[in-house]
């Protein structure tokens, strides 16, 4: 009787054990598959693996290709701004936003008091040199009769020069104000310096123009027969951009339109808000489609192909930001294994850094996890 009562106490303490040791197995699995703990000694456990078929990793030549998202940007070497050298006020404006205009088409017309003061100045000018010119003139002849000292000669001279000087500051400044020389108005006529599009325009009718150190441009005016795209590339994904790679172009307004470009920048400072890099396509523009401020999208290929690593996308699996794969180790132990996934390929494979060529990992890791999970 007594050995009785002893095996049941045994039996009892064996299926309690035995429950509390299940029970931290399964506690150990799921923390290994469901955060970033590391995996336990001896991998994870799982009943039944042969339901769980293998892949192996292949390695292929496979060419970079990326999409990403862009937008129409003038050309800079192909933009000129439009400014006014005098402070005025418009009284006439020839050109909008949005006109083709031709190199020396009148744009504005703006009433200068700097334009009429430098009229006056050059007026004045002209005065004194004509009168320094008449007195030199009776100098030479009262020297040449023995009437003048050589010093008075030399003084009348003296005067001449700079009223000459005067003549030709006071007519450049003029020129410089944007009016010819001969201009007796005070109204300064702003025209086109190159041939293309007005992209910007900061005047309106009646307005005043500020001097030309604190004021925006009157206009903007660009050739937009060539065009940039900018492009936001993800830190992860600026290794694939390459200087010189081919570049397929969509806009939104034309989504079936392929323009094609090349990767003329990569730009060297990450936005620290977005995590990205501007990449610069430079593309021609034929009929003027492109239009700065319209979005697209932009497919880089790179020009040379590169070994890659593949596995079948549902090999891979995505938590907690991280990749993993399911690696066995024989019988019933598997290993999970972080990894960094990279281009999804149009086959249903994937691009893997982290895995080998040849490595075998589970093909459906996302069925796997679970059945650890709920084993």
């Amino acid at each position: 009787m007594k050995n009785l009562r002893l095996a049941a106490v045994v039996a009892v303490c064996f299926l309690f054990f035995s429950g509390c040791s299940r029970e931290t197995r399964n506690s150990e699995v799921h923390a290994a598959t469901t955060t970033g703990a590391p995996v336990p000694p001896g991998g994870i456990a799982i009943d039944h693996p042969e339901l769980f078929a293998l892949a192996t990793a292949q390695e292929r030549s496979l060419r970079d290709d990326l999409t990403v998202n862009g937008v129409v940007a003038p050309d800079v070497s192909l933009t000129v701004p439009v400014n006014s050298m005098s402070a005025g006020r418009v009284i006439d404006i020839r050109a909008r936003l949005g006109d083709d205009v031709k190199q020396g088409q009148l744009l504005l017309r703006v009433q200068s008091p700097d334009l009429s003061g430098a009229i006056a100045d050059h007026e004045k000018a002209v005065a004194d040199e004509a009168l320094s010119h008449r007195a030199l003139d009776r100098a030479r002849t009262l020297y040449e009769h023995g009437a003048l000292a050589q010093k008075d000669l030399e003084t009348a001279q003296d005067a001449e020069q700079k009223a000459m000087v005067d003549v030709r500051t006071t007519a450049e400044r003029i020129r410089i104000l944007g009016a010819p020389e001969d201009t007796t108005s005070p109204v300064i006529d702003i025209t086109a310096p190159v041939s293309g599009t007005i992209v910007e325009q900061n005047i309106a009718s009646s307005g005043g123009v500020k001097s030309l150190d604190n004021s925006p441009n009157l206009f903007t005016i660009a050739d937009l027969s060539r065009v940039w795209v900018l492009c936001d590339v993800y830190e992860n994904n600026v290794a694939q951009v390459h200087l010189g790679d081919a570049a397929e172009v969509r806009l939104v307004a034309y989504p079936n339109r392929v323009l094609r470009g090349r990767v003329s920048n990569i730009g060297s400072i990450l936005d620290p808000n977005t995590r990205t890099a501007k990449v610069r396509l430079e593309l021609e523009n034929p009929g003027g489609i492109m239009r700065p401020g319209m979005f697209a999208t932009a497919r880089f290929i790179s020009s040379q192909a590169a070994p890659r690593v593949v596995l079948p996308a549902s090999a891979i699996l995505r938590l907690h930001d991280k990749d993993w794969v399911f690696r066995p180790l024989g019988g019933k132990q598997f290993a999970r294994v972080e990894i960094r996934a990279g281009a999804s390929l149009p086959d249903g494979t994937q691009e893997v850094f982290g895995v080998k060529p040849g490595e075998r990992v589970v093909g459906a890791a996302l069925q796997f996890a679970s059945s650890v999970e709920n084993q």
